[in-house]
């Protein structure tokens, strides 16, 4: 089913019809969306305790819970089928281009289901800016910039004659725009299976475009494409994003890979059932090792390509986890085996259009595979059971549920609790008012200063935490760096000693990497502590707050503190290094070096300088993202609190006269009981939040 045979008269992509069978697998997804209806079914109920205010602030929740959209990244051998598989995850088996040898390094992200205004496009491609195409152009990337600090020129020529070649004919077929392009975004109303093959892809057979062919003629400076689909058997939003493969000529994917790894919480690893596993794979092992191994799926493509999938199967799963265990990588993954190209037959709707030898691997594999569960299923949902599909949104249904789905439920609950312990505030000094009481509230300028000088404590409090945090880091990375080169210059003057200068020395770094691990572990650990005692800390002085401000009894009332944010894993430690390579320059490298003296010095400045952006970077950039994910998290909350907090203050300045319209129940009984059952809804095991008034 090609989009151009779904297309409608103007040439769009019409969505392919989704199959029933495609819900396989997202039962979790399916719960974790109903729990996500009954929180807002909740917040309405907040709405017709507090009003107009109220639905304000229970609408920018629900707003915010309805985008939620976790996000897999695909990653995996080049031709391992990837991006076949992702085709047949989102039901549209030809939107991306697969099966071609493309230039490119987009990545790609697939936005199923994400609620977007009208006027939104549904197709955004962003263009490499000047400083990224000058890196690559003028230094040759990593590689460039790699063989440059080992002398290997012959090397470094090698790549800066391959990058002038590319550039000159990206500039030949873009003419003078080529220049304005680069940093630009351009942004469509709606999508085409034309534009995909425009921005996306560059087949082989690029150098024999005929001038009015459109395929590929911005593909080679696209960094990243954003398609927003409808996929109805998804009950959510969800992002996939399909990545390069991890190796190419000037170590450009790898990098833009690491960047995708870094806004992802699970990670789908994508291995081609005929190389499994290897030392060629090591890119690919490093990168999965920084992530935790709970957020990793290997799914096995292409087993509709065993001669014998029943037997050789399991032969491949051993050979993986050894593999695995033996290079360091996560402990125990899922590992699960299918077939892309079986996924997308069965959506095809015409089975009869399967090869011989993928059919016959396909009986083969269901005397294996298939169970009791199976029983009763059509031949198509069979087929699309036996892909692996099923099993795949499975796992990543339980992660996402299990992980980012249920941190999400937790903050927003606590963010309604927090809501409707305001309200219950507000609607306590009505009742007092009502009731004919006198309410001595705090003057708004005052309560307002007071507010803002409790955010600044609290920020200030949190800097200087995060201070002690990041300089033990900091002091910890620089000894495990300075440790690790120290000892890897004794091992190269050991193995001069013993073995002179004509064997060539090799010397892994996986040992850096596990110390910087290790300390970035410490580091995550010391972090969210912090978070939690000033997060805490803030939240009880704004529920003092309550009762300087306005009287309320604070024996039996809290505020629920924000959850610390989510440290993201140190993907950039799977960044390759020169210890990594076992190629020709490390040789040349080796032989232009003549004396103990001449190899240990250059080695020392070599490694040094090729691990010291790993380390920058952790100690950096890194730990400044923690930083203001912390703030912003902490600046929120404040805000939240400050709102409620000056909406029940202007409550007290209201006329008595309309005082009696305040809420959508007037009814102080009713209240109350819609008060208790929207606490006990909300907590979910917490202590429930009283809230009582001093008269």
């Amino acid at each position: 089913m090609k989009m151009e045979e779904v297309a409608n008269e103007d040439g769009l992509a019409v969505p392919p019809k989704q199959l029933p069978f495609m819900r396989l697998g997202l039962e979790k997804l399916d719960t974790f969306h109903d729990e996500v209806v009954d929180l807002e079914a909740t917040l309405a109920d907040v709405v017709k305790l507090g009003g107009q205010d109220a639905e304000k602030k229970a609408s920018r929740l629900i707003k915010q819970l309805r985008a939620f959209e976790p996000s897999i990244t695909m990653i995996g051998q080049i031709k391992s089928g990837k991006t076949s598989l992702v085709n047949a995850m989102v039901g549209r088996p030809d939107l991306l281009p697969a099966d071609v040898n493309p230039w490119t390094s987009v990545v790609t992200s697939l936005h199923l289901n994400a609620p977007l205004p009208d006027d939104a496009p549904t197709a955004t491609f962003q263009f490499f800016s000047q400083g990224e195409w000058d890196h690559l152009v003028e230094n040759g990337g990593r590689i460039g910039e790699l063989s440059e600090r080992a002398g290997a020129d012959d090397e470094l020529e090698k790549v800066r004659l391959q990058i002038a070649e590319m550039r000159e004919k990206t500039k030949q077929r873009l003419g003078r725009k080529f220049e304005l392009l680069l940093g630009q975004k351009h942004n469509y109303a709606e999508l085409s299976d034309e534009l995909v093959q425009r921005y996306v892809c560059m087949g082989d057979d690029f150098e024999d475009m005929e001038e009015e062919d459109q395929q590929g003629q911005f593909a080679d400076i696209t960094k990243s494409a954003d398609l927003y689909l409808s996929a109805d058997k998804i009950p959510m939003p969800l992002c996939l994003r399909d990545t390069p493969g991890v190796n190419d000529t000037f170590m450009m994917r790898e990098q833009i890979t690491i960047n995708a790894l870094r806004d992802s919480r699970i990670c789908v690893v994508v291995l081609s059932a005929h190389q499994a596993l290897s030392s060629m794979d090591m890119g690919l092992i490093r990168l999965i090792s920084n992530v935790k191994a709970r957020e990793v799926v290997i799914f096995v493509n292409r087993i509709d390509e065993l001669s014998n999938p029943g037997e050789q199967v399991p032969e491949i799963r051993d050979s993986i986890l050894q593999t695995l265990a033996d290079n360091n990588g996560p402990e125990n993954p899922q590992v699960i085996f299918g077939s892309a190209y079986w996924a997308n037959i069965a959506l095809s709707e015409d089975l009869d259009d399967i090869v011989a030898d993928s059919a016959e691997a396909m009986f083969n594999w269901a005397e294996a595979a298939l169970s009791a569960e199976t029983a009763g299923m059509g031949t198509q949902e069979l087929v699309w059971h036996l892909s692996g599909v099923p099993e795949l949104y499975r796992a990543l249904s339980e992660r996402i549920a299990e992980g980012p789905g249920a941190e999400i439920l937790a903050a927003s609950r606590k963010r309604a609790l927090n809501l409707v312990g305001g309200v219950r505030a507000s609607n306590a000094v009505v009742s007092m008012r009502l009731d004919g009481d006198t309410v001595d509230v705090m003057s708004a300028d005052k309560l307002s200063a007071h507010l803002h000088e409790l955010e600044a404590e609290s920020l200030k409090t949190l800097d200087e935490r995060l201070d002690i945090a990041f300089q033990q880091f900091g002091s910890r990375v620089d000894q495990s760096h300075k440790r690790f080169l120290d000892r890897a210059l004794e091992s190269l003057l050991q193995h001069l000693e013993t073995n002179g200068e004509e064997e060539i020395w090799q010397y892994s770094p996986d040992g850096l990497r596990m110390l910087l691990r290790t300390s970035y572990q410490v580091m995550r650990r010391n972090v969210t502590a912090a978070c939690q005692e000033v997060y805490g800390t803030a939240a009880g002085d704004l529920a003092n707050t309550y009762r300087s401000a306005f009287g309320v009894d604070v024996e039996n009332f809290t505020i629920a503190a924000p959850a610390a944010p989510e440290v993201p894993a140190p993907v950039s430690l799977g960044q390759t290094i020169a210890l990594d390579l076992q190629t020709s320059w490390w040789k040349g490298w080796w032989k232009r070096r003549k004396g103990y003296r001449a190899f240990a010095s250059g080695f020392y400045d070599l490694i040094e300088a090729e691990t010291a952006p790993i380390v920058d970077e952790l100690k950096v950039r890194q730990a400044d993202d923690i930083r203001a994910r912390a703030q912003t998290e902490l600046r929120e909350f404040h805000a939240e609190q400050r709102a409620i907090l000056e909406d029940i203050s202007s409550k007290s300045e209201i006329a008595i006269d309309d005082l009696e319209d305040i809420f959508g129940i007037t009814a102080q009984q009713e209240r109350d009981e819609l008060f208790d059952y929207i606490f006990e809804e909300l907590s979910d095991g917490e202590p429930v939040l009283a809230v009582g008034m001093d008269k």
